[in-house]
C-alpha cells in the first residue's frame, strides 16, 4: 500500500478527533451550564439594612430559593462574603460565622467576627428561642420552590460594625460565595434594589428597610461536579431486554489503583466499611460497586398496555452508602404528561417551562412516606407508578416514544442510554435489516479503498 494514503488516513483520522471532541466539549459545556426546564431559576439574596447603630447597622439577610426543582440538602448553605472596608460583625441571630478571626484590636468588647472574609452557616434545629430569627435554623436546609414555597427560603441577622452609618457612607460587601453544600453556583455583584417593606404580625403596620441590597447567584452542573450523579435504565414488557444505564456512566471501578472507591454489596465487612465512612465528615460518596458507578439510578419500566391508557413503573435506587436524600425530587420530560390521569404513591407538579407544552412533571415524595430516600441497602429505594391516558393522535409504542425525553434528580440532568439501545417492539424487523445494510456498505467502502491505495 502507498505510504501516502496512510499519511492522508491518519490526517483525517487526527482531524475527525479533534473536531469530535471539541464539539463533545462545547455541547456539555452549554447544555450543563443552562437548565432549559427552569430557565429563571436562581437564589436571590437580599441583605436588608433595617436600622443604623452607633458604629454601624443591624441587617437581615434572606435567601430565597427561586428555583422550581433545586434545593439545597443537609448539610446546608454556606454563605460567604469579603468586606468592602474594616467592617466587623458584633453579633449575629439565627446564624453564626465559623470562624472568629483576630479581633486583638479590641480592649473592651470582642465581636462575633472580625475576618476580612466571613464564612457563615445556619444554626440546627433545637436552637434557642432568643437565638432565632423567621426562617432561621434549620440546619442550611431550603427546600425548592415548586416542591415547599414556605421552607423555600432561609434568613439571619447580623450586627456590623465600623462600617458606614448612612446611605452615602455605608459599602456593599462584595465576592458573594454561596456552597450548598459544595460548588456549583456563582453569585453575581450585590446591586442596589428598592427598599424592601416589611409587615407588623397583625398586618396593621408597614415599615421599610433603610437601604436594599440584592445578588443573583445562578447554579451550574458542569461546576458542581465533573462527572453525572445518576443515571436511568430502561425496560417494557413488550420486549426482554433491559437496558441497562452506559458503563462507567458516572466513573469505573478503580479498587486496583483507588481502594475503597466503591464497596461490593455482598462483601462480609461492609457494614464496618460504612460505619467507618460514617464517621467522616467528607462528602465524597461511598458507592456500591456497579457497572455505572452512579450515586442514583432512575429504573423507568412500561409495565402494562390498556385499550385507552396505559402504565408506567418508576422505581429511584440510591447506590450511595454515606447519603440520605430527604425532600427528594425527579422531573420527568415526556409529551403524555399532558394526559396523566393518576400517580401513585408520589405527589405530582406539572411544570411548564415552554408555557403552552405542558410535557414536564415534577415527582416528590409523600411527607412521613416516602419523601426520604435511604442510603443504600435493602430499604435504598422509592417506586411509583403512573397512569396515562392514550392521545390516538400521538401514542405509540414504536421507536422509543414511550420512555422519557429527559430525567433530573434534585436537579441534576441524568444520563440517558443511547436512543439506539431502547427496547423496540418485537415486530420491529426493518431496524434489524437497516442496520445490516448499514454495516455491509461501511464494508464495501472500506474495501474500495483499500484496494484504490493498492
Amino acid at each position: 500500500m502507498d505510504s501516502s494514503c496512510f499519511r492522508s488516513l491518519s490526517k483525517f483520522t487526527a482531524c475527525a478527533i479533534v473536531v469530535l471532541l471539541s464539539l463533545s466539549c462545547f455541547s456539555f459545556t452549554t447544555t450543563e451550564a443552562y437548565d432549559a426546564l427552569d430557565p429563571n431559576g436562581n437564589i436571590t439574596i437580599k441583605w436588608d439594612v433595617i436600622t443604623w447603630t452607633p458604629d454601624g447597622y443591624v441587617a437581615v439577610v434572606t435567601m430565597f430559593n427561586f428555583q422550581q426543582y433545586r434545593h439545597i440538602q443537609a448539610p446546608g448553605w454556606t454563605l460567604g462574603w469579603t468586606w468592602a472596608k474594616k467592617e466587623v460583625i458584633w453579633s449575629m441571630v439565627g446564624a453564626q460565622t465559623t470562624e472568629q478571626g483576630d479581633c486583638s484590636r479590641f480592649k473592651l468588647n470582642t465581636p462575633h467576627c472580625c475576618k476580612k472574609d466571613p464564612t457563615v452557616v445556619d444554626l440546627l434545629p433545637g436552637t434557642p428561642y432568643n437565638q432565632q430569627i423567621a426562617n432561621c435554623c434549620k440546619g442550611g436546609v431550603i427546600n425548592s420552590w415548586v416542591q415547599d414555597p414556605a421552607t423555600a427560603v432561609s434568613a439571619f441577622q447580623v450586627s456590623v460594625g465600623s462600617s458606614g452609618t448612612t446611605n452615602r457612607t455605608v459599602r456593599m460587601p462584595k465576592n458573594f460565595t454561596l456552597k450548598a453544600p459544595g460548588p456549583g453556583y456563582t453569585c453575581g455583584p450585590a446591586k442596589v434594589g428598592k427598599p424592601t417593606k416589611f409587615s407588623t404580625a397583625d398586618g396593621r403596620r408597614t415599615t421599610q428597610a433603610m437601604m436594599t441590597w440584592n445578588v443573583t447567584c445562578t447554579y451550574s452542573q458542569f461546576l458542581a461536579q465533573k462527572t453525572p450523579s445518576c443515571c436511568v435504565s430502561l425496560s417494557s414488557f413488550y420486549n426482554d431486554t433491559i437496558v441497562p444505564c452506559p458503563t462507567c456512566t458516572c466513573g469505573c471501578q478503580n479498587n486496583g489503583s483507588h481502594p475503597g472507591s466503591c464497596v461490593d454489596a455482598d462483601a462480609p465487612h461492609l457494614a464496618s466499611v460504612v460505619s467507618d465512612h460514617g464517621k467522616s465528615n467528607n462528602l465524597a460518596p461511598l458507592i456500591q460497586c456497579t457497572s455505572h458507578m452512579c450515586p442514583i439510578r432512575v429504573h423507568w419500566h412500561v409495565k402494562v398496555n390498556y385499550k385507552e391508557y396505559w402504565r408506567v413503573k418508576v422505581t429511584i435506587t440510591n447506590f450511595n452508602y454515606r447519603m440520605n436524600y430527604s425532600q427528594w425530587n425527579l422531573v420527568v420530560q415526556h409529551p403524555n404528561f399532558d394526559n396523566l390521569t393518576q400517580i401513585f404513591s408520589f405527589n405530582f407538579k406539572p411544570l411548564t417551562p415552554y408555557q403552552a407544552i405542558n410535557d414536564t412533571a415534577m415527582l416528590f415524595g409523600i411527607k412521613f412516606y416516602n419523601d426520604f430516600l435511604m442510603e443504600a441497602g435493602p430499604y435504598g429505594n422509592v417506586q411509583s407508578e403512573l397512569l396515562f391516558r392514550k392521545d390516538k393522535s400521538t401514542f405509540t409504542f414504536d421507536k422509543g416514544w414511550a420512555f422519557p425525553r429527559r430525567i433530573y434528580f434534585n436537579g441534576d440532568n441524568c444520563v440517558m442510554p443511547p436512543p439506539d439501545s431502547y427496547p423496540y417492539l418485537p415486530n420491529g424487523g426493518s431496524r434489524r435489516d437497516i442496520s445490516i445494510v448499514v454495516l455491509v456498505t461501511a464494508l464495501l467502502s472500506s474495501i474500495a479503498f483499500f484496494f484504490t491505495c493498492l
